[in-house]
């Protein structure tokens, strides 16, 4: 009935397609392609994103969504209405960015990605440093490109806050996350002059195989779906969407380290699970995606920690865990088990962290990355202010780089700026999710005690996952729990959980 909408969105359907695409490349360079590949897949990569920049930003959109303006609200779906507001954000980003620009950016990634992976084993910072320093570059030019007349920004990484989380800023999540810090430091400080748990048999011998056999059988069982999706090992480990049918999750294994394969998985599959979940009426559209960084990190976070790392998990699923592992956790009890997964110790590795500590993480590198962009912190004294910044918020400093500045992969393969909040409001978010369905259906921590976690799928999907990008952050946290984002419902859980 409206020509012009339906071209839009045919128009925009094969810009997505596109994307996938560069998705499936990304994803082969992180698992399984030849380590001689990179300059190649780089190109590719570049070819692929330049393809679907230039097709959103030609002259022929601007047009379509002049005259879909024009169409009255009233006549249009909800589904309709949604679309088209994201349309016009995309394509008002998109076209204050040169094509050839981000071409060169997507080649630097890769390229970046490929040193970082030997820097890192070889806790070489120098190695990778000039890529860095020409990553913020990068990060600096995409900030001046939206750094407007009409658009005028407080801060050079508010452009990649906006971007990834869409109505937030530097200065807002700043007053965020130290209202947090207040109660996060005294808590910690507490819960570490507390006697430590065994955690022993967490460093004991588990070997690989039987590692990937138990992690796949662990997101087959919390409701990972094998017919649309696979897992598969990689460095860092993360989650792609190729399709409403292809949604995969990566994980990493640690022959010494138990927690890292088992939390990596279930984070995994909780950001799985909101591709999934979305609503088939959005598949093949850009609604049919996550619809922030922060809501999808609330998402793997919840199930992460407020169910992975609940004692009525493990108590179905420790008997399996200790049946295949029985050398290492023979002599392990179930509640030793839980208190050793949930021990609260200060620690350098970020995706190792306890839920406590987490965010001091993510705030160490929310600053550091502010700093990076603005240039009151220059890449040559990032280890030692990295260092100096852990020693000073934790108690703990790194002995090598690796441990460091190096760990992870977020700087390396993608720009400097917009991400790591996500994080943090993940936690804060999922904490009230949480919240909100255990109000809802009190009945879910006795059914995961049984392995049974379908009711919790069936009101994350109905209050979240269906509506993909449909709602914007806040109007999606507001319609999920009343309220805006708060820290009070995730200190609150904390507490009662710790104290």
């Amino acid at each position: 009935m409206y020509p012009a909408l339906q071209s839009l969105k045919s128009r925009f359907a094969e810009i997505d397609d596109l994307r996938r695409a560069a998705s499936v490349l990304h994803w082969d360079m992180s698992t399984h392609m030849p380590q001689d590949g990179t300059i190649s897949r780089g190109r590719m990569i570049a070819t692929v994103e330049k393809a679907a920049h230039e097709k959103l930003i030609e002259p022929g959109v601007a047009g379509l969504l002049e005259e879909t303006a024009a169409l009255p609200d009233a006549i249009l779906s909800a589904d309709d209405r949604a679309f088209l507001r994201l349309a016009r954000r995309q394509f008002l980003r998109a076209s204050k960015i040169p094509s050839g620009f981000k071409a060169e950016f997507f080649q630097h990634m890769a390229e970046t990605y490929e040193v970082w992976i030997h820097a890192r084993k070889l806790n070489d910072f120098n190695a990778v440093a000039p890529f860095l320093e020409k990553t913020i570059s990068y990060s600096r030019a995409l900030s001046d490109f939206f750094n407007t007349g009409e658009t005028a920004w407080t801060h050079p990484m508010d452009p990649h806050i906006e971007d990834a989380d869409p109505g937030m800023t530097t200065a807002g999540l700043e007053t965020l996350f130290a209202d947090l810090r207040r109660d996060l430091v005294p808590l910690v400080r507490e819960l570490s002059s507390r006697g430590r748990p065994r955690t022993d048999f967490l460093s004991r011998a588990y070997p690989k195989s039987r590692q990937v056999e138990f992690l796949n059988w662990l997101a087959r069982n919390i409701g990972y779906d094998f017919n649309r999706g696979r897992q598969d090992l990689t460095h860092h480990p993360f989650m792609t969407k190729l399709g409403a049918g292809d949604v995969r999750i990566t994980t990493r294994i640690n022959e010494t380290n138990l927690c890292d394969g088992i939390f990596s998985t279930i984070h995994e599959s909780g950001h799985a699970f909101y591709e999934l979940g979305l609503s088939p009426s959005l598949d093949g559209t850009i609604l049919g995606h996550g619809t922030s960084a922060g809501i999808h990190e609330s998402q793997s976070r919840l199930w992460e920690n407020q169910v992975g790392r609940s004692r009525e998990f493990w108590t179905y699923f420790y008997p399996h865990l200790q049946t295949c592992f029985p050398e290492a956790l023979g002599d392990v009890s179930l509640e030793e088990f839980y208190c050793g997964i949930n021990c609260v110790e200060p620690s350098l590795i970020r995706t190792e962290a306890d839920e406590v500590t987490y965010n001091l993480h993510v705030m160490i590198r929310f600053d550091i990355e502010s700093q990076l962009l603005d240039g009151s912190l220059q890449v040559k004294d990032l280890p030692v202010a990295w260092s100096d910044r852990y020693e000073a918020d934790l108690g703990v400093r790194p002995s090598s780089d690796a441990q460091g500045c190096l760990q992870d992969v977020h700087w390396y393969y993608g720009g400097v700026g917009g991400m790591f909040q996500g994080y943090t409001i993940g936690n804060l978010f999922s904490a009230q999710c949480f919240e909100a369905a255990l109000e809802a259906h009190p009945e879910i921590p006795e059914a995961m005690m049984q392995g049974n976690f379908s009711t919790l799928h069936s009101w994350l999907k109905e209050n979240i996952y269906q509506y993909g990008s449909s709602l914007f952050p806040q109007e999606l946290i507001h319609h999920v729990t009343g309220h805006d984002l708060s820290s009070k419902p995730f200190v609150a859980y904390l507490k009662r959980k710790y104290l």
